[in-house]
């Protein structure tokens, strides 16, 4: 009698769950994540835009530093094909670092380039202001300067795509060429 009740025991232990248990377990998990997911998606984007912000700012101060210690104009310029200046649209788009022999903030035939950037995600705007709009140029004693020789300050806005109020971040550049990033918000980022 006593081998007969561990079989029975035995065979109860393998049957596995019940549908109520089953049920439970299912309602807990999609409760959790219906509180997870959009959490989850917000830290996506987050990490998007501080990437993104980390990429074009270590590009800044990559062509501040060669610019000191080629002692020469080195610029950086957005770009679609990673060779040349583009000449509409954002930051977004890409950008690349050149020695800027000539001092007029467009890559020519000849002039070195540095270092590029491939496009930044779809789901992002970067767009500067008037003074950094189209190229960021630096003198050999690491200021920025517009090509025409005036001092060079700019703010340059990152974003992710949306009609809402959102987090975003700004890279500064000071008169003196330093670059900075910092966290805003804006109104809207289309």
């Amino acid at each position: 009698m006593n081998t007969n009740l561990r079989t029975r025991s035995e065979r109860r232990a393998a049957r596995g769950f019940t549908l109520i248990e089953l049920l439970i377990v299912l309602a807990v998990t999609s409760v959790m994540l219906g509180t997870a997911l959009p959490s989850f998606t917000n830290f996506i984007r987050t990490t998007k835009l501080t990437t993104a912000t980390n990429d074009l700012l270590s590009a800044i101060v990559l062509a501040r530093s060669e610019a000191i210690k080629r002692k020469t104009r080195v610029a950086l310029c957005k770009s679609q094909d990673g060779t040349s200046c583009a000449p509409a649209g954002g930051w977004d788009q890409g950008w690349i670092v050149f020695q800027d022999t000539n001092n007029n903030g467009v890559r020519d035939a000849g002039e070195q380039v540095l270092s590029n950037a491939q496009p930044i995600a779809r789901d992002l705007r970067v767009l500067g202001n008037l003074n950094v709009a189209r190229y960021i140029s630096y003198s050999p004693t690491g200021e920025s300067k517009l090509a025409g020789g005036g001092f060079q300050a700019g703010t340059i806005t990152l974003c992710t795509l949306s009609s809402t109020s959102e987090n975003a971040r700004e890279i500064v550049i000071s008169s003196s060429g330093r670059p900075r990033a910092q966290r805003t918000q804006v109104a809207s980022c289309a």
